[in-house]
């Protein structure tokens, strides 16, 4: 899929319409970007018990969602993919390929999910999970970066494939790297932030502004307890929205 031209002009950054929802329990934010004029909306990292709510949003906002998708499986939540399917006839789940999730749509490092005159280019992130994705809107003002980059922190890699020396390298060489003005939009805060940007995190994180060696071992010996929904989580996200959801 390719990219739209660059949308820099304040009359196409006026067409975008953005919401951050919150999921309490998982401290987990969701995010609906819309194009104004065509209409056509994408909701990234939505939550099962959030689902109605996000649903209701979008008919309200008289939106055509085309797609749910999740920067990776999660482990702390139920994904609202399956549940949006139902409720907004037409919506299509997507995962990464590498995830190992099935999703009506698997997608790959520099593909992109079109939505009116913008996109959301996919950057491959692994580290808290071999599926985790970046989406960066395609004229680099805001990147959603699930659990590889958190507000002043990271996600775990302790489980689910995660490694974390291919975390700091992919927070690094895919992230990092974009202009430091780019706005940071986590999966999750557990501390009341909302958004961040390129430029603080990657002088201000007190995670990975340091040495690899310092971030591997720092990573080996957090000593978490799991996730307290990861015995229902992780299977049902396998599915990604294709299972049959009751709610």
């Amino acid at each position: 899929m390719a990219l739209r031209p660059n949308c820099t002009c304040g009359a196409q950054s006026q067409r975008l319409l953005f919401r951050q929802l919150f999921e309490p329990e998982s401290c987990t934010y969701t995010y609906l970007l819309a194009d104004r004029q065509t209409k056509e909306a994408i909701l990234i990292d939505p939550v099962l018990e959030t689902a109605k709510r996000d649903a209701k949003l979008v008919r309200e906002l008289g939106l055509n969602l085309l797609c749910a998708a999740n920067t990776h499986c999660h482990a702390d939540h139920i994904t609202g993919t399956g549940l949006l399917k139902k409720l907004l006839p037409g919506c299509r789940s997507v995962i990464s390929k590498a995830s190992g999730a099935l999703a009506d749509v698997h997608i790959h490092e520099g593909d992109a999910l079109e939505f009116g005159a913008f996109a959301l280019e996919a950057h491959a992130t692994p580290g808290h999970t071999d599926g985790c994705l970046t989406y960066v809107l395609n004229d680099q003002s805001m990147a959603f970066t699930g659990d590889a980059l958190l507000i002043r922190g990271c996600g775990r890699t302790d489980f689910q494939q995660g490694s974390p020396e291919t975390l700091y390298r992919s927070v690094h060489e895919k992230i990092f790297t974009l202009p430091g003005d780019c706005l940071v939009y986590p999966a999750h805060d557990y501390t009341g932030q909302t958004v961040s940007t390129v430029e603080e995190e990657r002088t201000l994180n007190p995670r990975l502004t340091q040495s690899l060696e310092a971030f591997v071992q720092l990573m080996n010996n957090l000593n978490l307890a799991p996730p307290k929904k990861m015995g229902i989580a992780v299977p049902a996200n396998l599915k990604c929205g294709i299972q049959d959801v009751e709610t």
